[in-house]
């Protein structure tokens, strides 16, 4: 009797444990990739800055419930409209990210840090120089505003140098009446009564320190830069020598440009009528104690900014008007100037209808 035998298969091997495939790899190597790079542009700082356009402030009216531009002893007359400085905001501390996000805005431009931060120099430090910058422009602009008005100024002694012919005897701050034989009614007066003296020279400088009246005689030095005049060792400032009190009010800005927009401000607080016509007028400047208007940076910056701030026209220095013309804003006039005399004219020119000197 036969039987059918079935034969049972040997027992299948234990499975095998894979290793990650070739395409896992990649993946995971891809994955790794993209976040350190993500990391890296997120956090790596880049050394740049970035400028754009910044905030705007109407000196004709309040910041913080003070007048910008304020008057004291002295009767004012209202004003009307708006008048505006413009600044430029500077972001630091970019990331890689964030530059290129900046960039591709169209709002911004980036810069190399060194232009604006000097090696080893503090964001304090440049802080602090840009306040000083911001404090003396508004000096420059009482004295350019008053002097344009026909009030009188005087010339005060406003550094000493050391080892200087003037060191311990001409104190610091006094008011300067005369040097080298020539009445002294600007800054300027110093420099041009000291042009046919040279090294050795003895001179005589009139001087007026808390309401004394003094005289001395002071043996010249040689100067640093070459120059054949004698050296006295004086930094003459313009200041105003008025009865009243001038003040303004505005914290957080740094810089010199907006010495134009305060000068005109006082003299429209000063003088009866309103200087702009009641329009919306912006401009930016450096001004002197003479009241001649330095050119400035970041001009499309500030235009821009004046457009969006609802001005009309704005005030140009005149060495800034090639570049302000290649990049205003659509519908913003723009106006040039060379000094106050012809920001007032021209305003008043504006107010009446009449044209004006355009870059």
């Amino acid at each position: 009797m036969s039987e059918t035998v079935t034969t049972a298969p040997p027992p299948a091997p234990p499975p095998r444990e894979r290793g990650l495939t070739r395409r896992t790899w990649t993946l995971i190597v891809s994955f790794l990739v993209v976040a350190a790079l993500g990391l890296l542009g997120g956090f790596a700082r880049v050394p740049y800055v970035a400028l754009g356009p910044g905030p705007t402030y109407d000196v004709l009216s309040q910041v913080k419930d003070a007048d910008v531009v304020s008057v004291e002893g002295q009767n004012t007359f209202p004003t009307k409209g708006t008048l505006r400085m413009t600044t430029v905001s500077l972001t630091d501390d970019v990331s890689l990210f964030g530059a290129l996000g900046l960039w591709l805005s169209g709002r911004y431009a980036l810069a190399p840090r060194e232009e604006f931060f000097k090696p080893g120099e503090s964001e304090e430090e440049v802080q602090k120089n840009n306040e000083l910058a911001f404090s003396e422009s508004q000096t420059s602009a009482e004295v350019a505003a008053l002097h344009y008005l026909g009030y009188p100024g005087k010339v005060i002694a406003n550094q000493i140098t050391k080892g200087s012919p003037a060191e311990n005897v001409i104190p610091l701050g006094a008011r300067l009446i005369s040097v080298n034989g020539k009445q002294v009614q600007s800054s300027a007066d110093v420099t041009t009564a000291l042009e046919n003296t040279k090294p050795g020279d003895r001179i005589e400088v009139a001087f007026e320190k808390d309401g004394t009246s003094k005289s001395t005689q002071l043996t010249l030095g040689t100067r640093d830069d070459g120059r054949p005049a004698g050296f006295i060792g004086i930094s003459p400032v313009d200041r105003a020598d008025v009865p009243f009190k001038i003040k303004i009010s505005l914290s957080d800005v740094g810089g010199p440009s907006a010495g134009l927009i305060f000068a005109l401000a006082i003299v429209d607080k000063l003088t009866p009528g309103e200087l702009n016509g009641g329009k919306s007028i912006a401009g930016t400047g450096e001004i002197t104690g003479d009241g001649t208007v330095k050119p400035i940076g970041g001009i499309a910056f500030k235009m821009v900014a004046a457009k969006e701030a609802g001005a009309t026209a704005f005030l140009v220095p005149a060495a800034n008007c090639t570049d302000a013309k290649q990049q205003a804003p659509e519908g913003l006039t723009l106006i040039k100037v060379e000094n106050l005399k012809d920001a007032v004219t021209s305003l008043e020119a504006l107010t009446s209808g009449k044209s004006t000197p355009s870059c």
